[in-house]
C-alpha cells in the first residue's frame, strides 16, 4: 500500500481510470490519460496567486520549502528540456474533496520558482503536489508515449523494512543522488521514501523504456512500488506539503549527493547483477484483493445472474483482456487469440455469450487497449517445426547415413549451420575491434587467426554501440589488407548505433533491414553486438541474470529472428564478462560470461577474450566448441594495426612478471644511450664504444662499464647504433680512430661544428650543425663491421627496431 491519494470522482464514467493517477493501491499500472479538457486545466502564472484571500498561517504545520524544491527540480529536471507535467489534488482523510489541477511548466531556470509558487498555493488549499519525472513537448500531454526525456531512475519504498531496502540498494547500486521521505508512515512505523539516481544525461527515445524497466526491476527486487514501470507515473515533489489521514508534514530530502550521477549502461548492468533483497520473491503475483487471479479466471465457470463471485461480464472481460494482451505483445497471433476467447466463452460462461456479442466486446476492448498502449507488435513467424512435425531417427538410420557433413560457415567447426557463437570479453579489451577485423575477413573469404570461411560470406552486423561517423572512422583505422577490403565491400553490412530493443517491434525492424540489405540471398551470419544493449527479457521484464529471461531472449528473439531470415544462417552474439580472479579464469574462463547460466548451455561455440597479464598487450582467446573437437586457446595481439597469432612457445612460463620488468629496464637503457649520443653530438662530442662506457658509467640511470658495453653490443646488432670511421670520420673533423668500430652514430644525428649560423630571414643565431651519416654497420649474422651501401638511408636488419 502506498501513501498516494485517490482522485475525486469527477472524470467521465466511460473512462476506465483517472488521468495521471497516483492511486497505487488499486491499479497495477496507471493508464495513459486522454488530453485534459478545460474542466481540469489551470493556467499557471508564477506572478498570479490562485487565491486572493489573505493566507492563513498554521503555526503547527509545515510550509513548502523553496530550497528543497529547488534541489529536487535540479536532480529530476536539471538536464532536461521541454515541459514538466505537474498536478495537485486534495489528499485523503481531510474531510473535503476538490478537483485536481494540472499545469505544465517549462524545464528552465525559472522552473523552481514556479514550482515554489504552485506548492504554496497547493499548501493553502490542502492539496498535494506531484510531477511526472519526465518532460513532454506540448501542454496537455501526459501519456507514457508523450514522455520525451527522463534523467532519473526512482524507486518508491512504501512497504516492509524500508531501512533494510535502502541499505540493500546503497550496497549494490551505490548511494542514491537523493532520498526523499514522502510523508507517509508504514504500519511498522517506518517512514516511506523515494530513492533517486540521477543519470549523466537525459534518456530519450528507446532509452526511456530502459529507464522505466529499470524502475520496475529495482522495485521488484526490494519490494517497492512496481507502478513506476509506467513512464507517466507521477510522484510527490520534495519540499511540498503532505496532507493525508489528518497528518500534515513536509515531503523532505533526507539525503543529497548532488554530484553522484550514473551512466545508464553501467546502471543497467548494476541493477541486473543486484540480487533480490532478503525476503523478497521475484515470482509474479496476479492476485489482488478485489479480483481473482488470471489463472483462476480462465478455469472457473461463471453463471448468469451473478450467482458466483464475479459476473459473466467480469469473467468475460478479464479473459478477453488476457488474450488481447497476449496478442498485442506478439505472444499470440490474432487467430490464436480469437480461438482462446471463443474457447473460454464455450467452456466457462453458463450460458455462453452469442458470438456477435463476444466479437463486439473483443473489438471494443481491443480498441481501448491499442489507444492506451500503442499499435500492436507483429510476431515474426518462426521456421521451427510445430510439435506434430518433430523429426525422429532410429539408431540404424543415423549409422547408415553416409552423406557428407554440411560445410562449416567458419572452420574448423567454429560456426556451423544454424549455430550460435558467443564472444565475451571485458569492456575495452578489444572485442569490437577484433570482431570487425574477423567479420571483414570472413566477408572477403579470407582466413583470420586460423578461422577459415569456405567462400566470401554475407554478413549483417547489427550493432548498438558505435555511432555512424565513429563506425566509419574505426573501419578506416583498422589495418586491413587492401585486397580484403576490396573483396568485402558489398558482402559486409553494418548498422550504426541502434536505439531499440530486440523485442517484437525491434525484431520486425531488424528483419526488414536484413532482408533489404540482402534481397537476393539471405546472409550467412547475423551478428548482434552487444547483447546488453538489445536485450529483451520478455513480458515479465527479467534481466540478463534471469535464466527464464535469457532463455526467452535466445529462443523467442534470437532464434525466431534467425529462423525467419534463414534457419541455416549462423548467429554471433557479443557479450560482456564480469571480473573473476586469475585462478577462476584459469580454471574455467567461461564462468566470466555475464548473465544466466542458460546462455552457456545454449550456444554451440563460446569465445572469451581476456588479458592474462594486465600490463601486457597480448590477449588470450579461449575457445569452447559443442560441435567439434576442442581447440587450443590462441594467444593474439595487435601488431602494426593487424591482429596476429603469437606462438605460445615464445612466451615466458616462469616469473613472467619479473622478466617483463627486466625487458622494460633493458629497453629504457637502450633509449637512454641513444638519447645521450644524440645530445652529446649536438654539443660537439662523439664517442667510441669504450670511451662512452667509461664516460657514462653510473650516470643517467646506466650501470657499470660492462653493462653499458653489453647494451651497446646489442644495440649495434639490432641496427639502432651504427658507426662512423675512416674517411667519413675525417670529413667531420674527428681524429682518426684505429678501433674496430669507430665512432658511435644514431639515426638523425647532427654534430656541432663550432660556428654560429645566422638565419638570413629572422636574424636568429644558433649553433651550426652538420648531419652525421653512418659509414659502417655491424652484420647481425657474423658480427663483422661492413660498409653501408647508402649512408642516407638508415636500414634496420630484419627483426631489429622499426
Amino acid at each position: 500500500m502506498t501513501d498516494a491519494p485517490e482522485d475525486p470522482p469527477d472524470t467521465s464514467a466511460t473512462q476506465e481510470e483517472p488521468a495521471m493517477t497516483t492511486d497505487h493501491d488499486d491499479n497495477p499500472a496507471p493508464p495513459e490519460p486522454p488530453a485534459p479538457g478545460p474542466e481540469n486545466l489551470v493556467h499557471f502564472n508564477p506572478w498570479r496567486d490562485f487565491n486572493d484571500a489573505a493566507p492563513q498561517i498554521d503555526v503547527f504545520g509545515d510550509e513548502p520549502d523553496p530550497a528543497q524544491i529547488a534541489q529536487f527540480m535540479e536532480v529530476v529536471f536539471g538536464y532536461s528540456d521541454g515541459l514538466i507535467p505537474v498536478r495537485s489534488f486534495i489528499d485523503k482523510g481531510q474531510g473535503f474533496d476538490g478537483r485536481p489541477h494540472n499545469i505544465w511548466i517549462e524545464a528552465d531556470a525559472a522552473a523552481p520558482d514556479k514550482m515554489v509558487t504552485f506548492a504554496g498555493w497547493a499548501a493553502r488549499e490542502g492539496a498535494a503536489v506531484y510531477v511526472i519525472p519526465g518532460t513532454v513537448s506540448e501542454p496537455g500531454q501526459a501519456r507514457a508515449a508523450d514522455i520525451e526525456q527522463m534523467q532519473t531512475v526512482v524507486v518508491d519504498l512504501d512497504t516492509g523494512d524500508i531501512a533494510a531496502a535502502r541499505a540493500h540498494l546503497a550496497r549494490h547500486l551505490g548511494p542514491p543522488t537523493m532520498v526523499v521521505e514522502s510523508g507517509g508512515v508504514t504500519p511498522e512505523g517506518q517512514r516511506k521514501a523515494h530513492a533517486w539516481w540521477k543519470l549523466t544525461e537525459p534518456a530519450e527515445g528507446s532509452d526511456i523504456a530502459r529507464v522505466t524497466r529499470l524502475r520496475g526491476d529495482i522495485a521488484a527486487k526490494v519490494g517497492g512500488d512496481t507502478h513506476f514501470r509506467s513512464a507517466h507515473q507521477p510522484i510527490r515533489v520534495a519540499g511540498s506539503v503532505y496532507y493525508k489521514n489528518s497528518l500534515k508534514t513536509l515531503v523532505r530530502i533526507v539525503e543529497l549527493n548532488a554530484d553522484f550521477e550514473r551512466d545508464l549502461d553501467e546502471f543497467v548492468e548494476a541493477v541486473t547483477d543486484m540480487p533480490p533483497a532478503p525476503g523478497v520473491s521475484l515470482q509474479p503475483e496476479f492476485t489482488h484483493a478485489d479480483r481473482p487471479a488470471v489463472d483462476e479466471v480462465l478455469v472457473t465457470p461463471v453463471r448468469e445472474g451473478a450467482a458466483d463471485d464475479w459476473s459473466r461480464f467480469e469473467g468475460a472481460s478479464a479473459a478477453i483482456g488476457h488474450f488481447i494482451r497476449m496478442v498485442h505483445e506478439g505472444r499470440l497471433s490474432k487467430e490464436a487469440g480469437w480461438e482462446g476467447i471463443c474457447g473460454y466463452n464455450a467452456a466457462m460462461l453458463r450460458p455462453e455469450w452469442p458470438v456477435e456479442r463476444l466479437k463486439r466486446e473483443s473489438e471494443r476492448l481491443w480498441a481501448l487497449h491499442v489507444e492506451e498502449n500503442g499499435p500492436p507488435l507483429v510476431r515474426l513467424d518462426s521456421g521451427a517445426p510445430s510439435p506434430d512435425e518433430l523429426p525422429a531417427f532410429s539408431l540404424g538410420a543415423l549409422l547408415d547415413d553416409d552423406s557428407p557433413m554440411p560445410e562449416d560457415i567458419i572452420a574448423p567447426r567454429v560456426l556451423t549451420l544454424g549455430g550460435l557463437l558467443v564472444l565475451g570479453g571485458a569492456p575495452k579489451v578489444g572485442k569490437s575491434d577484433l570482431l570487425i577485423s574477423w567479420l571483414v575477413h570472413m566477408a572477403a573469404g579470407q582466413p583470420f587467426l586460423g578461422f577459415t570461411p569456405p567462400r566470401p560470406l554475407r554478413i549483417f552486423y547489427l550493432q548498438a554501440e558505435i555511432q555512424y561517423h565513429y563506425l566509419r572512422e574505426r573501419l578506416r583505422q583498422i589495418a586491413l589488407p587492401p585486397d580484403v577490403l576490396a573483396a568485402a565491400r558489398d558482402t559486409f553490412m553494418a548498422t550504426p548505433k541502434l536505439k531499440l530493443l530486440l523485442d517484437d517491434e525491434g525484431s520486425v525492424r531488424a528483419a526488414r533491414a536484413i532482408e533489404a540489405a540482402f534481397p537476393d540471398a539471405p546472409p550467412d551470419i547475423i551478428c548482434v553486438d552487444p547483447i546488453r544493449n538489445l536485450f529483451d527479457g520478455g513480458p515479465d521484464g527479467g534481466g540478463e541474470n534471469d535464466n527464464t529471461a535469457m532463455m526467452f531472449f535466445l529462443k523467442d528473439r534470437v532464434e525466431v529472428l534467425r529462423d525467419h531470415i534463414d534457419p541455416d544462417c549462423g548467429v554471433i552474439l557479443v557479450h560482456h564478462t564480469r571480473k573473476l580472479s586469475k585462478h577462476q579464469v584459469k580454471e574455467d574462463p567461461f564462468l566470466a560470461l555475464s548473465g544466466a547460466s542458460a546462455l552457456r548451455g545454449f550456444y554451440t561455440t563460446g569465445l572469451i577474450l581476456h588479458r592474462p597479464d594486465e600490463d601486457a598487450s597480448e590477449r588470450k582467446l579461449e575457445i569452447e566448441l559443442r560441435n567439434g573437437p576442442a581447440l587450443a586457446p590462441k594467444l593474439i595481439d595487435k601488431r602494426g594495426g593487424e591482429w596476429v597469432e603469437i606462438n605460445p612457445m615464445n612466451e615466458r612460463l616462469v616469473r613472467a612478471e619479473m622478466g617483463a620488468k627486466h625487458d622494460a629496464e633493458r629497453d629504457r637503457k637502450g633509449e637512454v644511450i641513444a638519447d645521450i649520443l644524440d645530445r652529446e653530438a649536438r654539443a660537439g662530442r662523439m664517442y667510441t664504444m669504450t670511451l662512452f662506457a667509461e664516460s657514462f658509467e653510473n650516470k643517467s640511470g646506466l650501470s657499470g662499464q660492462t653493462s653499458i658495453r653489453e647494451r651497446l653490443s646489442v644495440l649495434t646488432t639490432k641496427g639502432v647504433i651504427k658507426f662512423v670511421k675512416g674517411e667519413a670520420a675525417a670529413e667531420l673533423g674527428l681524429p682518426t680512430d684505429r678501433t674496430k668500430y669507430g665512432y658511435l652514430c644514431v639515426e638523425f644525428m647532427e654534430l656541432a661544428v663550432g660556428e654560429d649560423v645566422v638565419d638570413p630571414e629572422t636574424g636568429e643565431v644558433f649553433p651550426g650543425c652538420v648531419p652525421v651519416r653512418p659509414s659502417h654497420y655491424k652484420c647481425p649474422q657474423t658480427g663483422a663491421v661492413l660498409p653501408v651501401e647508402n649512408p642516407n638511408i638508415w636500414v634496420y636488419p630484419e627483426g631489429g627496431e622499426a
